[in-house]
C-alpha cells in the first residue's frame, strides 16, 4: 500500500484485515456494507484467499466460524437486519471461543429502516445482541485511516484472546472517501492464535494461566469436539455445576484480565476543559470540530472518544468527567451510550444527552448550541 491513498471507510477495513492476515470472507450483500464484500471478492484471490457469497447472513456467520476452525483468519460484514440475523452464530462463536471478526456498518432501524441513512443504533446490540453472558470486544473507528488500523487490531485481538470482535462503523464513515496518509503507527503487525504444545495431551478448553486455551485447527491431527452447549475442558457438553461455573468464569474473565490491553480511548483537550464531550464514530468528527472552534472562542471544551466501546471505558470516563461543569453525549440514537456514561460518571458531573434519529449526522452547530445553553 502506498504511503498516501484516497480511501473509502469500507475499503480501509478490507485492507486492514488483509494486512492482519485475513484470508477468508463470507457474507451477503447489504447496504451500506456491500463494498466490503465487493473488495474482498476482488482482493482475496490475489492472496490465495477465499471469498464466498452465502445465501443469507446466518449462513455467512456459520461459514466464517467453520473457516476459522480450520485455522484461517476469517471475517464477515453486514448492516442492521443482517447483524440481527448473525446474532445466534455470534453467540456460538463466543461460547466455543472461535476467533472471528464481524464488521457492522450501521444504518437506521429497526427492521429494514433506512438502508442508505446513518445511525449508531447498534451500540447495545453489539454487546448484548446474543443471549447469555459472553465475552466480546467492540471497536468503533472514526476515520478511514483508523478503520484500516483498528480492523487490523480487531483481527489480532480476535486471534490473541480467542474471541469474536465486532467493528462498529456507521454509513457515513463507511461511504466517505478521504485522503489517508499512513504513518509508522499504522503498520499492522500480525498476531497468530496460540496452538497446542507438542507432546502434551490437547484439551481445547483447558484452564491455562493466561485464561486462553490453545486452539488447534481442524486437520492438524487433534481430535476434539466443538459445541454451542456449555462444555467441559474437552469440549463435550456438561451439566456439572462446578465445571460450568469454572469454564464460564474463565471464558468471561478474559475481558477483565486483559481489559487495559483492549480498551483504547483518545483525548482532545480534556484536562483543562470545563465541558466534556463523549462521542464515537462519525459523531466524534463533528465533536472535534466543536472543540477546535470553541478553543478559538476562548471556551474550554474537550473530547473523550472511545475507540473501544466494549469493554466500556468506565474508569477513563469517570476520571475525565471528574470536576467538569457538564458532560455532553451526542449519539445518533435515542440514548444508548449515554446510559453507560451515566453509570461510569456516577454523579461526578451533570450529563446532557444529544440525540438524533433522522438518519443525518449530528452537526457541530447542534453540539455548539447545546454547549451555549449549558454555559
Amino acid at each position: 500500500m502506498a504511503n498516501a491513498k484516497l480511501l473509502q471507510g469500507n475499503e480501509a477495513c478490507v485492507f486492514g484485515a488483509l494486512a492482519a492476515g485475513v484470508r477468508f470472507f463470507a457474507g451477503y450483500p447489504i447496504t451500506p456494507s456491500t463494498e466490503i464484500a465487493n473488495i474482498f471478492a476482488r482482493e482475496l484471490p490475489k492472496l490465495g484467499g477465499k471469498f464466498m457469497q452465502m445465501e443469507d447472513e446466518i449462513a455467512s456467520m456459520g461459514a466464517v466460524i467453520g473457516a476459522s476452525c480450520t485455522g484461517v483468519k476469517a471475517i464477515t460484514a453486514t448492516s442492521g437486519p443482517g447483524f440481527s440475523l448473525k446474532q445466534e452464530n455470534i453467540g456460538f462463536a463466543a461460547e466455543a471461543e472461535i476467533p472471528c471478526v464481524i464488521i457492522d456498518v450501521m444504518r437506521y432501524g429497526p427492521s429494514t429502516g433506512l438502508p442508505t441513512k446513518s445511525s449508531q443504533g447498534d451500540f447495545m446490540q453489539a454487546r448484548w445482541g446474543t443471549h447469555g453472558d459472553h465475552a466480546i470486544i467492540v471497536i468503533a473507528p472514526y476515520t478511514a485511516r483508523e478503520a484500516y488500523r483498528e480492523t487490523g487490531r480487531a483481527v489480532n485481538m480476535s486471534e490473541r484472546y480467542r474471541i469474536p470482535v465486532i467493528i462498529l462503523m456507521d454509513e457515513i464513515l463507511g461511504h466517505l472517501r478521504e485522503r489517508v496518509e499512513f504513518k509508522e503507527e499504522d503498520v499492522v503487525t500480525v498476531v497468530d492464535r496460540k496452538g497446542p504444545a507438542p507432546g502434551v495431551p490437547y484439551l481445547p478448553f483447558e484452564d491455562t494461566d493466561d485464561l486462553i486455551p490453545p486452539f488447534a485447527g481442524f486437520g492438524d491431527g487433534y481430535r476434539y469436539h466443538i459445541t454451542g452447549l456449555i462444555h467441559d475442558k474437552t469440549g463435550f457438553p456438561t451439566n456439572d455445576p462446578e465445571t460450568i461455573n469454572q469454564v464460564m468464569r474463565r471464558m468471561n474473565g478474559k475481558l477483565d484480565r486483559y481489559r487495559d490491553e483492549i480498551v483504547k480511548v483518545k483525548y482532545v483537550d480534556v484536562d483543562d476543559a470545563d465541558i466534556l464531550i463523549i462521542a464515537f464514530g462519525s459523531v466524534a468528527r463533528a465533536a472535534e470540530e466543536v472543540v477546535r472552534s470553541m478553543k478559538k472562542a476562548g471556551k474550554r471544551v474537550g473530547l473523550l472518544r472511545p475507540v473501544t466501546l466494549w469493554p466500556f471505558p468506565d474508569k477513563e470516563i469517570r476520571k475525565a468527567a471528574s470536576g467538569k461543569k457538564a458532560v455532553i453525549v451526542p449519539e445518533m440514537n435515542l440514548g444508548q451510550m449515554v446510559r453507560e456514561v451515566e453509570r461510569a460518571v456516577a454523579g461526578e458531573a451533570p450529563i446532557y444527552p444529544l440525540n438524533k434519529i433522522d438518519g443525518e449526522l449530528i452537526t457541530p452547530h447542534e453540539i455548539s448550541d447545546l454547549i451555549k445553553e449549558i454555559l
